[in-house]
């Protein structure tokens, strides 16, 4: 996913862009942040409850036996932002349409080229590319941070939301999650692209496991 500047500079020529600010964290209401906590908590309780039992479980027999959750942050209300996405408005038959990811195989998995987010974290402005499934509505948005390798998976997470009205998105932080690979190599997970790398920690969603 390596870019020259000229080609980058070149695509974003390209693109259309939704009128907005960069996105800010923990301005939210009481009643939404409970609602948002709820919600992730909900969640990993059924991400624990697909590891335990599902056959597409990443996880071997042997250690759904011992399997007791998987590990998380503290659900911080700081680490949720919504604003409107820049979108990017390309020809199916454009060269750039599709986005093509490197796999932790050495192959390749194509997502579509969907937008880019603005968003401020730790007082530092940051943005990420926003992909969407070829076979799925949501979108798709594998990031790296710095708290990989130490707190979270080396590879990076994922994060998966949904097209609000007005192409609007909401980022949660707290739902980020580890790509199947990280807890069995037999899986084949797409690796963040590199504009995706951000320069800051992201302490919050999943972290590493200990059994």
């Amino acid at each position: 996913m390596r870019r020259s500047g000229a080609l980058f500079l070149s695509l974003l020529g390209m693109f259309v862009l939704l009128k907005g600010v960069p996105a800010y964290g923990g301005g939210a209401d009481g009643a939404f942040v409970a609602a948002q906590a709820q919600k992730a908590k909900d969640w990993r309780k059924e991400r624990d409850v697909f590891f335990k039992s599902h056959q597409r479980s990443p996880l071997t027999p042997d250690q759904k036996i011992h399997f007791k959750g998987l590990s998380y942050y503290p659900f911080d209300p700081k680490s949720v932002f919504s604003g409107p996405i820049q979108r990017y408005v390309l020809n199916i038959n454009n060269p750039q349409y599709y986005a093509t990811f490197l796999t932790n195989k050495g192959t390749s998995k194509r997502y579509i080229r969907y937008g880019k987010f603005h968003f401020r974290i730790d007082g530092k402005d940051c943005s990420l590319e926003v992909f969407k499934s070829i076979l799925s509505d949501n979108l798709f948005l594998p990031f790296k941070d710095k708290t990989n390798g130490n707190e979270t998976y080396e590879a990076g997470r994922y994060i998966e939301t949904e097209i609000l009205p007005g192409y609007q998105m909401l980022l949660d932080f707290n739902m980020s999650y580890f790509p199947s690979c990280a807890y069995n190599d037999k899986f084949v997970c797409a690796l963040p692209p590199n504009e995706n790398s951000l320069n800051v920690e992201i302490r919050a969603g999943e972290k590493n496991y200990k059994p």
